[in-house]
């Protein structure tokens, strides 16, 4: 019988012991990882094409692969995490301001909201911050559902695709774009308010992310036309949000996933910088449109005037 290497003989002719797996030196062990040749338990070895492998030279050989990449050029993620956190954080929000009004349909009647959503002629008079907040605000539970399944179905998967930072960037962008289209087109003292912007924004990403991967888009353009008539014939919904919104979702998403593989992560970091500024450019030219406006209150109670007029 021959004895396994790193065997001890035993003491007045008893059995040789077994060496014990270098990781768990409490566990005798006959096996060895044909890689390194250590010994090592069952609980630390894997399947190989030869053999089995030890878990460090496992690790020590995914290191040295190359990590696949998406045509945005992001590691693929295990699973989605932003849109999750972006719907609960719109939940809670909804949430805050159904508990303030007292009301689940009436909850445009809070507080809260007189705060965050966009006023033009609030954004006009410095509450800048309107622009963003408006976003995470919803008129009653209906508002909030459509726009919350959109943001599941398609945000998951093209948060996979783009990588989380890349698909945060397509998001907020397509956000300001809906909040810009409003301040610079939309009535001056009418609020808006809603994640549609940034929804629209994401189905445009899919599209032009469908055409970069050669795939059908009928389904997705089936799903735009659909919520496009769906702005125009339902009442109240802000048709200026949602074609802003897709517009900057569009461009930012294309300029990820055409953007050439030399460089490829400072002329995407270029063209989405290069949209921010564009953004900032509109509002800020719309802003001085209005003129010196000073805005005295909060909310609907708000009073507004041009000085000079």
């Amino acid at each position: 019988m021959t004895v396994p290497p790193g065997s001890q003989p035993g003491a007045d002719g008893a059995p040789p012991q077994l060496p014990t797996c270098v990781r768990h030196p409490d566990r005798p062990t006959g096996l060895r990882c044909t890689r390194c040749e250590r010994p090592a338990c069952p609980e630390c070895l894997r399947d190989a094409s030869v053999g089995q492998h030890c878990v460090d030279c496992v690790a020590q050989g995914q290191r040295g692969m190359r990590q696949p990449v998406t045509v945005a050029g992001a590691r693929l993620p295990a699973k989605p995490i932003l849109v999750p956190v972006l719907i609960a954080v719109n939940v809670v929000i909804f949430a805050l301001t159904a508990v303030q009004a007292g009301s689940i349909g009436a909850n445009f009647t809070a507080p809260l909201f007189d705060e965050f959503a966009l006023w033009p002629i609030l954004v006009a008079g410095g509450q800048w911050w309107r622009l963003l907040t408006a976003g995470f605000l919803h008129i009653g539970l209906l508002h909030l559902a459509m726009n919350m399944i959109a943001l599941w179905v398609i945000g998951r998967d093209l948060e996979l695709l783009l990588g989380r930072l890349r698909f945060i960037a397509v998001y907020l962008l397509s956000l300001l774009g809906g909040s810009a289209a409003v301040f610079l087109f939309g009535d001056e003292v009418t609020p808006v308010a809603g994640a549609s912007g940034a929804v629209y924004g994401l189905m445009g990403g899919i599209a032009i992310a469908a055409l970069r991967l050669k795939v059908s888009l009928r389904p997705v353009l089936v799903v735009i036309a659909l919520n496009i008539v769906a702005s125009v014939v339902i009442p109240g919904i802000s048709l200026l949000g949602h074609i802003g919104g897709l517009v900057l979702g569009v461009l930012a998403t294309g300029a990820l996933v055409y953007a050439p593989r030399n460089r490829q992560v400072l002329i995407q970091a270029g063209a989405l910088g290069a949209l921010l500024l564009v953004l900032l450019a509109v509002v800020i030219t719309r802003d001085l449109q209005f003129g010196n406006v000073v805005c005295f209150g909060s909310g609907a109670q708000t009073r507004c005037g041009v000085l000079g007029s």
